[in-house]
This record gives structure tokens, C-alpha cells and sequence, in this order.
């Protein structure tokens, strides 16, 4: 399956490219607006600061009556200075009265100009004459009062563009004043410049943090997802685990609340199902299997019941009389009365599992556990036995069955592996995987079982060697269990022959 991680329409993808996207338009939008009305901006503001520095002039001369003096002259110059202004100042008569430049002349010219020809840059040789009155009508002041008049202008001796205000203070004097706006071209191309550089250097850089954040914030997303999709495989074993308090905190936390819940569910379900195709098949043959039963206890219990009539019978008559053939009649009757109660357990538990009554609950364990713990509970026969038992599973492995029934087929297996072994002496214990089923075999060293045998086997009460079954007191019934509990559980189970030896093997789900 291709995972979300690798597909370009991921989250976190988008997410990074929309905000570098956002964050390359608002620097293209910047750049564009700088680009077209900084220019407007900077001249307006050029306006703004001439028509204040016009306020000031006339106010310092209203306060001054002596404008020749030192003070005067450092306010003037100051004024002049801090707004980057060209001022000259004449009387009525064209004589200077102030002058923050020293090429007053040129200036002197621009402002007769205004007043009689309304062209600044107005020359009587290329005119013919005719005065300036065209210019003035096709280039129209920008602000116009009573007072003054400021235009936009270009020197032709200077080639330089200029903002020029032009007009008269309250007490009669004339006034000229320009600034240069020139230098704003160049000074947007190397603003624009700049802010490109900067722009470029941003977006890579937040692309970069964006990127970061971004799988920061999908990371917890994709092990969402990688934890639904092992539950669409009805694998509930991974848990979200982060603690965030936020949405997605919030969401993984409803998730395992999800999985336990379908665990349980499922768990219901296969149980319930189980029983069900139990129900079908033991209603059949449930009256056939009372008749056996009854028939093969009391075959079974016939020899063990008349050796203890027979050795009851011998201590009454007191045929032997000695202490020590007392103490041997009353251990043989002790033995067979402990054989009987076995079979009779036993018999009473296949009967439970062949008439349907007994439950099966299906759950998911660890089978690598259950088998190591009965191989440890199982020691000391394997010691006497002198057998060596060899199981090398170490991780866990998880099956769907019932845990009590499985522990008991499994013990029957390796009960009979260690009474039977043989030769080497060497039990093995296997785990084979197969797609969605697992083999759990039970392999012995010693003599092979009869071909017509092993179809036999599985019945209740048979036995290959009865003088060796009856030796360590076996009844014949344990496979008869163990095909009992397979059944229930629907799985299957069997015996192959091998030349130097026998493997009892049976499967369950570890889907």
C-alpha cells in the first residue's frame, strides 16, 4: 500500500506549499506596489513637507524683526537643511533678502519666470516672444492658493526634476523654494532590489521552518493512520501514545478506545461464532455419543473394577497373612482406584466437549508463553524421562484461541512425547507460520506409530501398546480430548511419521 507519507497530496505537502505560496504573493504583491505607487507616495510627501517648510519660513519672518541677525540665520539655514530645501527669499524688488544656496541667480530667473511668463524654464530666444503661457496650461500646479503655487518642474539646465514652490510671505517678500525627486527612481529600483533579496531570503527560509512544522504537525496524522490501517488487518496491538491535550490528542485517544472496543467486539463475535457451528454439529451427534460413551466407560472401567474385587476378595480371605503382601493388595487397589478416578475426569471432561457444553472463549495470547510454561511445569517427568526438550521461539506470538483448551491439548502432546520417547531421546517443539495460521508441532525421537494406526488413534480408548499405556497409566482417552477441543475450535490436528520418530501437530488462528 502506498502510505500517505509518500504521496505528494499529503497534508503536510499542501499545508507547506500553500504557505509558501501565500508567503511568495504577499512579496509579489509588496514588490508590485512598491514598484508602482512609491514614486506617488514619495512625491506627495515631498508636497506635504514644502508646504510645511513654507509655514515655517513665514512664521520665523513674522517673529523676526531683525532678519539680519546671527539667530535668524542659523533657523533659516536650519529649517533648509533638516528638509533637504533649495529657499531663496527677495523683497518686491527682486533684491535678495535670503538664500540657502549660493547659485541664487539661477533661482532668481526661475522665479521671475513664474511671475511673468509662468514657464520656469521659459528663454526668450527659443520662444520668439510669445511668452510662456502654453507650458502653464499643459502642466497644471499641483497645489494652488492665494499664497503660493507648487508644481512639478524640470530644470533643463540641470536635467533633474524637480517639486518648486513659488509665491509670497505675509510681509510682501517673494519666495522660491525646490526640492529634487530625481533620486526616487533610483532610489525604488534599489528598494525594489533590496526587497527582493530579502523576499527571496524569507520565503526560502520559511520554507524551511514551514516544512519542519509541517511534519511536525503531520507526524502524529500518519502514526494515526498507521494505526487504523493495522486495525482494518484486525491487528490491535499498536496504541497511540501521544499525550497532546490538543485535536489530534484528543482523536488518538478515541482511536485506542476504538481498537479496545473492536478487540472485545471481535473477540465476542469469533466466540460467539464458534459456539455457533458447535451447536450445529454436536445436536447430531449428540445421542450417538452417550451411546459410545456408555459403552467404552464401562469397557474401560471392567478391568480396573474386577482387579479390585479380585484384591479386596484376597485381603478378606486373608490369603496372604504377611504385612508386606497386605501393604501390596492395598496399593494395587489405592493404584487402580486412582486410574479409575482419572478416566473418570477425563471422560467426564470429553463429554463436556463433545456434547457442546463446554464454553470456548476465544481471546488473543501469547502462545510462545504458554508453551514455555508448560514445558517448565513439565520438568521433572523430562528429567526422569531423561529427555531433552528443545524449543528456540523467543519473541511473542499471538493466536486467537481458547487459552485453557490450548494449554490442555498442548500438555496431552508433550505427555505423550515424553512417555514415548525414545533413541536420542529429543523432544522438539516447533512453531511453523502459514499465511494466517499457525502450526504448533510436538516431535519425539523413537519408533514410528503403526500405518493402520494412525487413523485410529484419535478414537477414545485406543491404544497402539496397551501394555506400555497401561504402564504409566494412561487411559487412551487424551488424543480423543485433544480431537475434542480441535473440533470445537475448528482447526486441525495430526500425526506423521518420521523414521526416527513421530510429530503430534495442531494449528490455530493468529490472524
Amino acid at each position: 500500500m502506498n502510505r500517505i507519507r509518500n504521496r505528494r497530496h499529503s497534508i503536510g505537502a499542501q499545508f507547506a506549499i500553500i504557505f509558501i505560496a501565500l508567503m511568495a504573493g504577499a512579496f509579489s504583491l509588496c514588490w508590485i506596489i512598491n514598484s508602482v505607487f512609491l514614486k506617488e507616495y514619495y512625491v506627495r510627501s515631498k508636497q506635504s513637507v514644502i508646504e510645511n517648510t513654507y509655514r515655517q519660513i513665514n512664521l520665523l519672518f513674522q517673529q523676526n524683526e531683525d532678519i539680519n541677525s546671527e539667530d535668524f540665520d542659523i533657523e533659516f539655514l536650519k529649517i533648509c537643511s533638516n528638509n533637504n530645501l533649495s529657499i531663496l527669499v527677495t523683497d518686491s524688488s527682486m533684491n535678495i533678502v535670503k538664500s540657502s544656496v549660493r547659485d541664487w541667480d539661477r533661482l532668481i530667473v526661475r522665479l521671475m519666470n513664474y511671475i511673468f511668463m509662468g514657464d520656469p524654464n521659459y528663454s526668450q530666444e527659443e520662444d520668439g516672444g510669445f511668452g510662456g503661457g502654453e507650458w502653464a496650461r499643459e502642466h497644471p500646479p499641483l497645489i494652488e492658493t492665494d499664497q503660493y503655487m507648487i508644481r512639478r518642474t524640470n530644470d533643463s539646465r540641470m536635467k533633474t526634476d524637480y517639486l518648486e514652490l513659488w509665491g509670497g510671505l505675509d510681509n510682501g517678500n517673494l519666495i522660491i523654494m525646490r526640492t529634487p525627486i530625481e533620486s526616487i527612481r533610483e532610489s525604488v529600483i534599489i528598494a525594489n532590489r533590496f526587497l527582493g533579496y530579502v523576499g527571496i531570503s524569507a520565503v526560502l527560509l520559511c520554507a524551511v521552518v514551514i516544512w519542519v512544522v509541517s511534519k511536525k504537525i503531520t507526524k502524529p496524522i500518519l502514526e494515526l493512520a498507521d494505526i487504523s490501517e493495522k486495525m482494518t488487518h484486525l491487528d490491535f496491538e499498536a496504541k497511540y501514545n501521544n499525550t497532546d491535550k490538543n485535536e489530534i490528542g484528543i482523536l488518538g485517544n478515541h482511536i485506542n478506545q476504538l481498537s479496545r472496543a473492536l478487540e472485545k467486539t471481535i473477540s465476542e463475535l469469533k466466540t460467539a461464532n464458534n459456539e455457533l457451528k458447535n451447536d450445529l454439529k454436536n445436536k447430531e451427534k449428540t445421542e450417538e455419543m452417550r451411546t459410545e460413551f456408555l459403552s467404552n466407560v464401562s469397557h474401560e472401567l471392567k478391568t480396573p473394577i474386577a482387579l479390585i474385587q479380585g484384591y479386596a476378595e484376597g485381603l478378606k480371605e486373608g490369603i496372604n497373612d504377611d504385612a508386606e503382601s497386605r501393604d501390596f493388595y492395598c496399593e494395587v487397589i489405592m493404584d487402580e482406584a486412582e486410574k479409575m478416578n482419572q478416566l473418570v475426569k477425563n471422560l467426564l471432561n470429553l463429554n463436556q466437549l463433545e456434547s457442546g457444553n463446554e464454553t470456548i472463549t476465544l481471546e488473543r495470547f501469547d502462545v510462545v508463553e504458554l508453551i514455555a510454561n508448560c514445558i517448565q511445569s513439565a520438568d521433572i517427568l523430562i528429567r526422569q524421562s531423561q529427555a531433552e526438550v528443545i524449543f528456540e521461539e523467543q519473541g511473542p506470538v499471538y493466536v486467537w484461541a481458547d487459552e485453557f483448551k490450548t494449554e490442555e491439548v498442548f500438555m496431552n502432546y508433550l505427555s505423550n512425547a515424553i512417555h514415548y520417547v525414545d533413541g536420542e531421546r529429543k523432544i522438539e517443539v516447533k512453531l511453523i507460520q502459514k499465511a494466517q495460521i499457525l502450526r504448533i508441532s510436538v516431535f519425539n525421537t523413537g519408533n514410528p506409530i503403526p500405518e493402520e494406526s494412525l487413523e485410529q488413534l484419535w478414537k477414545k480408548f485406543y491404544k497402539v501398546d496397551k501394555a506400555r499405556t497401561r504402564e504409566y497409566g494412561g487411559s487412551g482417552v487424551g488424543l480423543s480430548i485433544v480431537k475434542a477441543i480441535m473440533e470445537s475450535l475448528n482447526r486441525d490436528y495430526g500425526v506423521i511419521n518420521y523414521e526416527n520418530g513421530v510429530a503430534f501437530w495442531f494449528e490455530l488462528d493468529c490472524k
